[in-house]
């Protein structure tokens, strides 16, 4: 067993007087300012936090990337616009071939680029080297479009537009369109600017109202449409004829020229007529749209006053 543990004598405790107690007693603590310790925190400004944040961007709408989705949207009868398509090095990719040959065989505008292009446009960073842009509205028929209009007792009125560039041009030119009650618009299939979310937007909806004829030869077109009973003016600022002095009745269309250059020598020969818009100021030429705009609602008003005279 265990021996017991011998306890420690404790020296006997002495007994203090009160003013020894309150001597050794510290001092009282000092009480604390809560409101002031709160006040100093700064507030979470929360609200400020969410506005900081940026959804995250969408694709483009008229644009498709990657092999199988430009192969399945073409299957569909999806209109495409342009496609780009990576250079050949070495060995023919046997896919990316057989996808130049169905595009090249529907006259669809084809671009061979570095891939270091297709990376710069590529917003997916998944092309497997080829890019298309896709029409945002379907094309119309110009054979369809004049027999409906010719269906419907009433006398065509086209638009002609060669080679324009800009898509704010070709969006305006919908609206102006629109506007003057004209029946479609023509453009080429080659060197022009399509029907993408751009001019969708710079149409201001025009676009879903205007039917627009992609054609692969504007000269050949002309010369259809001749023999289909139509008159074609061209607009040319060096013409002698003032566009109030032109009879614009019939079956007409009106021939518009690209930004530039204006209609080329080729596509003036084959007008019926050609008329310019008179100007007095310093400035010798009118942006596309605005000069389309002129002389469409002129044709338009005379059109209009020859129908009166009918009825």
């Amino acid at each position: 067993m265990r021996p017991e543990r011998k306890k420690k004598q404790q020296p006997p405790k002495m007994a203090r007087s009160s003013d020894e107690r309150s001597q050794n007693r510290p001092a009282k603590r000092p009480v604390r300012q809560k409101s002031a310790f709160k006040a100093e925190r700064p507030v979470r400004q929360e609200a400020a936090f969410e506005t900081e944040r940026q959804p995250a961007e969408a694709g483009s709408l008229d644009r498709l990337e990657g092999r199988n989705p430009i192969f399945e949207a073409m299957r569909a009868g999806r209109s495409i616009n342009k496609l780009w398509i990576q250079k050949r090095e070495g060995k023919p990719d046997p896919v990316l071939t057989r996808l130049m040959n169905q595009v090249k065989a529907t006259g669809v505008p084809l671009l061979e680029v570095d891939r270091q292009v297709l990376d710069q446009m590529s917003e997916t960073h998944a092309h497997q080297g080829v890019i298309a842009q896709l029409a945002a509205h379907e094309y119309a028929d110009l054979d369809e479009l004049v027999a409906s209009i010719g269906e419907r007792g009433e006398v065509p009125f086209l638009l002609i537009l060669d080679e324009l560039k800009e898509s704010y041009n070709l969006g305006s030119v919908l609206r102006i369109a629109d506007a003057a009650g004209v029946h479609g618009v023509v453009i080429p299939k080659r060197r022009s600017v399509g029907l993408d979310a751009s001019v969708g937007k710079a149409s201001a909806g025009a676009m879903e109202y205007v039917p627009v004829c992609r054609v692969t030869n504007i000269s050949q077109t002309i010369e259809t449409l001749k023999e289909k009973g139509f008159w074609i003016t061209g607009t040319d600022a060096s013409a002698d004829l003032d566009y109030h002095e032109a009879d614009w009745s019939g079956p007409l269309a009106i021939l518009i020229g690209s930004e530039e250059s204006g209609l080329s020598p080729v596509l003036k020969k084959h007008c019926d007529f050609l008329v310019s818009i008179p100007m007095q100021g310093h400035v010798n030429s009118l942006n596309a749209a605005v000069a389309t705009g002129i002389v469409v609602f002129e044709a338009a008003k005379q059109r209009r006053q020859n129908l009166n005279r009918q009825v």
